[in-house]
């Protein structure tokens, strides 16, 4: 299960007894595996007075690279490339409505509740973000909605709605150059039912068992192809995975796209259902979640000092991204502006992120240059905050360095009220921000009892604050190091 180790976010966590030193010496991990600590030796014809030099040197280049401030450019004007987000679309733990979705996290309502299914009632966590209730009524016809991978399913239901949101209506869409149309959506895990299901049948039964969906229904790109599929679109059609920072990946490529020309229009975002035994139990062995199987609802707490883990969830994230100028033409309503965004690689660790936070801190620095945009004119972080003991202060102490006045910034945590989405993260965020922007409303990161002391920036605690945003930047990093920061603003012609 290669999918597994490449996956969700990044900060893989020790449990706080695990980090005691109780009069033994201090166990190393490397990668998922705790190791003794061992003395290095020099192997033979090792020259020291060579390695003190090369590592000093990159050790250098790298805090000089870190030093180095560029005065950000002027925002985009030309309205071939400015980006609008003219639709959104979800599927979440509060239904397939955005206004509800939001709504919901305003009031501070946990979508976290016991897992029913399957049963996990012998696993050592047994809670979730787990969708119930979900209907494709109206987006997807009978037949294969009996056959598709729940990653599927949420990625057609949020994208069809994204399109009738931005007015793109079938009957509309076959009006229009559909070649000048293209799809981004990604995931992290891809169809992870239909892969555990072919691989059970696989075993018990043989070969000639499998399903011949079992192949395209597990590959990460077919939510962006079903989707063309469904709807005629021939633009730009891939799927990006890159763990836990997906969405944001497809949000900046599929920016860039039409900043290029390629597209006039991009459905972008990312789709995740890796609530089953595969997907829990996997990120149990890696010792990831939260284990508050007394009382779910409190158990995603980012910077909370009791925080054990993050809870995992589901869903998917849809934005339509347009042209200012093709936007323009078609009358679309215009929600929000998308900026700029950045993509870095910690290239530290499989699982945990840099102590230094420079790969974070530099990705936030591209997303502000890339957007034209001064850190001044932040006022709004949608965190990562997964509830992890290290990556929820690895972020925060990221984002301090950037923004050095953080007094008028305000962050909060999304995934505290519909746990961690995985691929899903970024494009349910992203509409959090947008919905931010458009209400004039930050919602709530709940199960804040006990702060971090370190935490000194507002994070919205547990109740609704209400905040003009001027420029929000929404934040997605995952295993393996990637990084992701993508920024929105008012619309402003």
């Amino acid at each position: 299960m290669a999918s597994i180790a490449t996956t969700c976010s990044s900060g893989l966590i020790l449990r706080r007894k695990e980090l005691t030193n109780n009069g033994g010496s201090m166990p190393q991990y490397n990668g998922l595996r705790a190791m003794e600590a061992k003395q290095v030796v020099a192997p033979s014809g090792f020259n020291p007075s060579w390695s003190a030099s090369t590592s000093g040197s990159k050790s250098r280049a790298i805090k000089a690279m870190a030093a180095t401030t560029v005065s950000a450019p002027k925002r985009e004007t030309d309205p071939k490339k400015r980006v609008m987000i003219t639709g959104m679309g979800l599927v979440s733990v509060f239904g397939n409505d955005v206004n509800t979705f939001y709504d919901k996290l305003l009031e501070g309502q946990s979508g976290i509740t016991l897992i029913d299914r399957f049963d996990a009632s012998t696993f050592t966590v047994r809670f979730a973000g787990q969708i119930r209730y979900f209907s494709s009524v109206g987006y997807i016809d009978g037949k294969n909605d009996r056959r598709l991978d729940d990653c599927w399913r949420y990625c057609l239901v949020a994208g069809k709605k994204a399109l009738e949101d931005a007015d793109l209506s079938q009957n509309v869409l076959e009006t229009m150059d559909r070649t000048r149309i293209g799809v981004l959506v990604g995931s992290g895990m891809g169809g992870l039912t239909a892969f555990s299901t072919g691989v059970e049948a696989l075993i018990q039964k043989g070969y000639k068992n499998i399903t011949p969906f079992f192949i395209p229904y597990s590959i990460t790109n077919m939510g962006s192809a079903l989707l063309a599929i469904d709807t005629g679109l021939m633009g730009p059609n891939y799927s990006i995975s890159t763990a836990c920072a997906t969405a944001n990946y497809c949000f900046f490529q599929a920016a860039n796209h039409i900043r290029r020309g390629d597209a006039d229009i991009m459905v972008a975002g990312g789709t995740e259902a890796a609530v089953n035994a595969t997907g829990v139990g996997g990120f149990i062995a890696c010792r990831a979640l939260s284990q508050r199987n007394d009382e779910p609802h409190r158990a995603s707490r980012p910077w909370d000092q009791n925080r054990d883990g993050f809870v995992i969830g589901e869903g998917s994230g849809v934005l339509i991204m347009e042209s200012l100028e093709h936007a323009t033409k078609r009358g679309a309503n215009i929600i929000a502006e998308y900026l700029g965004g950045g993509i870095t690689c910690d290239a530290h660790h499989m699982t945990d992120p840099r102590k230094d936070g420079l790969g974070v801190s530099t990705c936030i620095t591209k997303c502000l240059e890339d957007s034209g945009i001064s850190p001044e004119e932040v006022n709004y972080v949608n965190s990562h905050a997964t509830s992890t003991l290290a990556g929820d202060l690895a972020e925060v102490n990221a984002i301090k360095k950037i923004f050095k006045d953080t007094s008028g910034i305000k962050m909060n945590g999304t995934k505290s009220t519909i746990g961690h989405g995985l691929g899903a993260a970024g494009g349910l965020e992203a509409i959090a921000c947008i919905k931010a922007i458009t209400t004039g409303w930050l919602h709530p990161t709940i199960n804040q009892d006990n702060l971090e002391p370190e935490v000194d920036i507002d994070t919205v605690p547990n109740v609704k604050k209400q905040h003009e945003v001027n420029v929000a930047i929404s934040n997605s990093f995952g295993f393996g190091g990637h990084n992701s920061v993508v920024a929105f603003a008012p619309f402003k012609p």
